[in-house]
């Protein structure tokens, strides 16, 4: 079986954000959504206009996100709104927040946690995706990556909520109190991330993935008193497999001579967090081994 391809490219510019989306060589047609963080109030690792502005630009792009199930300034629509524009994303986008209008089911397939996932309404409307992540750490998960970002980042408000409790209710008042296993919790995470690369490929909308490795803090960029990064950038993967994307992301870590890779890979395995690959390879939702090329 032929390795997944993951392209590598370590210096973090908005013309190289541009080249690996084009060494992909997918072209994403029609209305193309741009998933992104665009980071609680008060979060500083979000990814920047300037940097990933010119691509998005490229691609007339619209920024694709969803409510949080946690109490803050993005759990509604109007405040989320005000957050992006805080943040630079309407600078140079539109910006859809996409549970804002309501929210469908979509099927999860030999899962041990979730009938199903929920995701923001306005995600019929796009006919193809960039899954386009920002690398760092994360309280819950151990670390953020594309499969994060496609699971609870396209999750609605309640499908968040039925993601965190693993199934046990979509309801944001309770699923902070539900008790679960964290295995149990990131199987979750693999489960809703299949659901949705399940969906796409049903209704022929194609996906690609791109994680950016700056600003690496141990806090993820929801977490609006997020610390300061702890270990240098590493650089840019892109790939048509987000669990080799993934893998490469965390192998960069793991393999890092950087002293602040010792905090880092503490969170991630505190958090349990490897295992999301290999229960997502486990689900077909792709191989944790993957051919490293390096632009």
């Amino acid at each position: 079986m032929e390795k997944s391809k993951v392209y590598f490219c370590k210096e973090i510019t908005p013309e190289n954000v541009i080249k690996m989306y084009e060494i992909l060589e997918v072209k994403l047609p029609g209305k193309v959504g741009v998933k992104v963080s665009t980071g609680e109030d008060g979060a500083k690792g979000y990814l920047k206009a300037d940097l990933i502005g010119p691509l998005v630009k490229q691609l007339n792009g619209t920024i694709i996100e969803c409510n949080t199930a946690y109490p803050g300034e993005r759990n509604n629509k109007e405040d989320h709104m005000k957050v992006a524009e805080k943040h630079g994303f309407t600078s140079f986008a539109d910006v859809d927040i996409m549970d804002g209008e309501g929210e469908f089911k979509i099927p999860v397939h030999n899962g041990k946690h979730l009938e199903y996932d929920i995701i923001g309404e306005n995600f019929k409307n796009y006919d193809s995706i960039l899954n386009l992540a920002h690398g760092k750490g994360h309280a819950m998960g151990g670390f953020g990556a594309n499969l994060k970002n496609q699971s609870i980042g396209i999750a609605s408000r309640n499908g968040k909520a039925y993601i965190h409790s693993c199934g046990q209710t979509a309801d944001p008042n309770l699923c902070w109190s539900a008790k679960f296993e964290q295995k149990d919790f990131i199987e979750s995470m693999a489960e809703a991330a299949k659901a949705v690369a399940d969906y796409c490929k049903e209704n022929e909308k194609p996906i690609l993935y791109m994680t950016i490795a700056n600003a690496i803090s141990v806090d993820c960029d929801c977490d609006c008193n997020q610390g300061d990064p702890v270990m240098g950038d590493i650089g840019i993967f892109a790939s048509l497999d987000p669990v080799a994307n993934d893998q490469a992301f965390i192998d960069a870590i793991w393999n890092s001579t950087d002293p602040g890779h010792t905090k880092m890979i503490a969170r991630v395995d505190r958090q349990e967090g490897r295992h999301i690959t290999e229960y997502a390879e486990e689900l077909g939702l792709g191989s944790t081994d993957y051919e490293l090329i390096e632009i």
